[in-house]
């Protein structure tokens, strides 16, 4: 017979499910109570709570004591996960001050050094880096009377003398005007060699030749470029230049450069090729930087032609340029200087250059659009050959080579090689030709718009954070790990200018890209230095840099050669994993720097944390100094 089936459960029954309705309550509030306990003891201070305390006055410059300190801000623990082995904070080391007579000390082109290699080329002269036994383990000082630089725009036209204290330029240079000395401070007042009437009217008669203001030229590098007067003024126009010179006679031109708050970098045409990638410039100039453009089969031309973009110009003023006027006041005789510019001519036309103009003072000359007629050419020009296929943009310690680089094949003749670019500012976010072209392998469209958005993310952090960007705080910037530009096209609506640095151990060769979109930069090794004088930046960006070179050398010197170009007082930002960021502050914290670690912008659970850095304002003591010879 069938059991009956009342319908109800029996008592034990519902005792059975009231345990364990009961037990899964209890391990559910457990479980989400030590989820909270968790997150609030490894949480830092909420960032809303760190800007209250950081200053966010635009108008107050960033110092030291506005950094959160650490009794303010939560100390993370991450004991028990460190990867790498991290310096006990109680036995920092602390970094001495170098001798004073290291004061401007530029180690890869250091004149004592340079002058145990070749002449040849001026070889001598380009960059010969310090063995690992001759690095220094000390801080470079700042001169004893050392002040805050003037503020942009005030900086393009006056320096003070405490900081760059050398007068033979102005004594060099007198009549031609490229610095003047009133009392404690230096003025520029836009003079060159060739800029009788100044920088500005001399850039006006270029405009009046060729379209300078259309958005079309953008970015431009100047050959030998004194004070970077030309540089100076052409930023007004919106056109960003690359300026450089050697460090030679003439003391501390670029250094000079950079205190106005104007790109440049310590270079020279010799023996090796520039260090930036083919078609990176709109624009390339020299007003008497005194290269000999025709010798060693043209070689300096040739690899003028392979960093000019397709449609560049090169514009020549000063020797031979106008010899028919000049040739008494350059003591030299009609018929060299004639030779001269035959010669130049002779070289433009086999690199299947047009030239524009010749007028007064100034010669234009214009590079092709693209290769088919050139390539044509060569049954007529058999020198110099068109190079053999390798990667144009390899530019670290590599040789200057005598054949021309071939641009990238195009189906017509009135076809940009590589690309045409939009014009400026629509270039800075526009999709470069070598993301579209599909030439930076592993690079998308949508990958390309997603950096740029998350970069203004974290521009926009940094700002609330350090009080980034008041008037004229930072001018110079240099993003150690560039990447794609987005840092310096987030920056662009600033009145700053950021050298772009791709290290040559990236990944990924992006500085093609990054001068597409209208910026500048240049390629380096950071087990290296870097060709610039001490003191130069205001802020240094270093974006998973340290990540990239733990093990390839010693990061120690990596921070000491950022104190070296870092001005006092001024500000790093690092970002990278935690166990690097304790490692590189355990360093730091022996620099004279305060520091402080912060989430990520994205909140505390992102892996990548931000560490905020300040230089301390100290200089050397006067009579410390033992004097180097130079």
């Amino acid at each position: 017979m069938a059991k009956e089936y009342s319908g109800s459960p029996k008592p034990h029954q519902l005792e059975t499910k009231r345990r364990r309705l009961n037990w899964i309550f209890g391990v559910s509030a457990l479980c989400i109570l030590f989820y909270v306990l968790g997150a609030w003891q490894t949480t830092t201070t909420p960032l809303s709570d760190v800007y209250a305390r950081v200053s966010c006055n635009i108008n107050s410059p960033l110092n030291p004591s506005t950094l959160p300190s650490s009794s303010s801000v939560a100390v993370l623990d991450f004991d028990s996960h460190h990867q790498i082995e991290i310096n006990d904070s109680t036995s920092v080391i602390k970094f001495p001050s170098c001798d004073m007579s290291m004061s401007e000390y530029t180690p890869c082109q250091d004149p004592l050094r340079g002058r145990k290699f070749d002449r040849d080329k001026l070889k001598y002269r380009e960059r010969h880096c310090p063995k690992q036994e001759e690095l220094l383990h000390c801080l470079i000082p700042a001169p004893p009377k050392y002040k805050t630089p003037f503020k942009w725009p005030q900086s393009r036209d006056y320096a003070w003398y405490d900081n760059i204290p050398h007068k033979e330029l102005s004594i060099e240079k007198a009549v031609q005007n490229w610095i003047q000395v009133e009392g404690e401070r230096f003025r520029f007042p836009g003079g060159g060699t060739m800029f009788p009437n100044g920088a500005d009217a001399y850039i006006d008669n270029i405009n009046e030749l060729i379209p300078l203001t259309s958005g079309t030229i953008r970015t431009a590098i100047d050959t030998g470029c004194g004070v970077a007067s030309w540089g100076a003024y052409l930023l007004k126009r919106d056109v960003l230049t690359m300026s450089f010179a050697p460090r030679d006679t003439h003391e501390a031109q670029v250094q000079f450069a950079l205190e106005r708050g104007v790109p440049a970098m310590i270079g020279i045409l010799a023996s090796k090729r520039l260090p930036y990638p083919a078609r990176a410039f709109d624009m390339a100039h020299c007003s008497r930087c005194l290269i000999p453009w025709p010798k060693y089969d043209g070689m300096y031309l040739i690899e003028v032609d392979r960093v000019l973009r397709p449609g560049g110009y090169w514009i020549l003023s000063g020797p031979p340029i106008h010899w028919k006027k000049y040739w008494r006041g350059w003591e030299r005789t009609k018929e060299d200087l004639k030779q001269e510019q035959d010669a130049i001519e002779d070289v433009a036309k086999r690199l299947c250059w047009k030239k524009v103009i010749e007028k007064n003072d100034l010669a234009i000359w214009q590079k092709p659009i693209n290769h088919i007629e050139c390539n044509k050419s060569r049954e007529v020009y058999k020198t110099p050959e068109i190079c053999k296929p390798s990667n144009p943009d390899t530019a670290w310690y590599k040789d200057m080579e005598t054949c021309i680089t071939p641009l990238p094949g195009v189906s017509s003749s009135d076809e940009v090689a590589g690309g045409a670019l939009e014009k400026w500012p629509e270039r800075a976010f526009a999709l470069p030709p070598r993301i579209t072209s599909g030439s930076l392998s592993g690079v998308t469209q949508e990958q390309f718009h997603e950096d740029n958005e998350q970069w203004k993310d974290k521009v926009t952090n940094y700002k609330r954070v350090i009080g980034l960007l008041p008037k004229g705080r930072y001018r110079n910037i240099m993003d150690m790990n560039a990447n794609l530009g987005g840092f310096a096209a987030a920056m662009s609506k600033y009145p700053v200018w950021v050298m772009n640095v791709v290290p040559v151990h990236s990944n990924q060769d992006t500085l093609g890209v990054i001068y597409e979109r209208g910026f500048i930069g240049t390629y380096h090794d950071w087990c290296e230095a870097f060709s610039t004088y001490p003191r130069t930046y205001d802020l240094i960006h270093a974006d998973n840099v340290f990540s990239l070179y733990q093990n390839r050398c010693d990061i120690t010197y990596i921070l000491l050669e950022m104190d070296r170009i870092l001005r006092p007082e001024g500000t790093v930002i690092f970002r990278d994993t935690v166990e690097v960021l304790v490692k590189i502050k355990s360093i730091t914290d022996g620099m004279k720097w305060n520091s402080q670690i912060t989430d990520h912008e994205s909140g505390p659970f992102n892996p990548e944390k931000i560490l905020f850095s300040v230089k301390n304002y100290w200089t050397g003591e006067p009579g410390e100094s033992k004097k180097r010879q130079h």
